[in-house]
């Protein structure tokens, strides 16, 4: 593999990588483009407006998922972007699986998404899949649980990580090697 390939596949994961940071701690995201385009690319240009920052986790149920995306916090709001036709697919809602929540059209997502705490495997193929948690579940764990929760958890700041990378200084995007005496 040359250079160029390494260094565009790291582009490409950066690219379809989200940071959704808690007040607990960071959460990874591996996007899913290849399953779900359109939503992943809906979630990236809402996190890119900033649409994420400070909203409510509005329904947190214990050992099924806890559910953000609304701005109202009421679990009926959206964005101003025109609803989602369904991608669903074969992706297993299992543990850290991130899917788009709906109402009872299929193609009616918008900006709200979910994250499964544990086996949501009832869910495959009536929702969209569109990311799992790679890193940071522990923090997802934390979130309060309710319906909505009395005082409910929000996102402190949602990011796509090739934004991220693109504001670092070089010294922070590589590792710092001791100094030649």
């Amino acid at each position: 593999m040359t250079t160029t390939t390494t260094t565009a596949n790291a582009a490409d994961d950066l690219e379809n990588t989200l940071y959704l940071d808690l007040s607990y701690g960071r959460v990874v995201i591996k996007l899913m483009p290849a399953v779900a385009p359109q939503h992943v690319e809906r979630i990236k240009t809402l996190t890119r407006e900033g649409f994420y920052d400070g909203i409510k986790f509005h329904r947190v149920i214990d050992g099924f998922m806890a559910q953000t995306g609304d701005p109202t916090g009421t679990g009926s709001g959206g964005s101003s972007y025109p609803d989602l036709p369904a991608e669903f697919n074969s992706t297993n809602f299992g543990r850290g699986t991130i899917g788009m929540a709906r109402t009872q059209n299929p193609n009616s997502a918008n900006s709200q998404f979910f994250i499964c705490f544990d086996d949501c495997s009832f869910l495959n193929k009536q929702y969209t899949v569109w990311g799992q948690v790679t890193e940071g579940m522990q923090f997802v764990d934390q979130i309060k649980r309710g319906e909505p929760p009395r005082d409910p958890d929000t996102i402190v700041k949602m990011t796509v990580a090739a934004d991220e990378a693109k504001t670092e200084t070089p010294a922070e995007a590589s590792s710092e090697a001791p100094a030649a005496e």
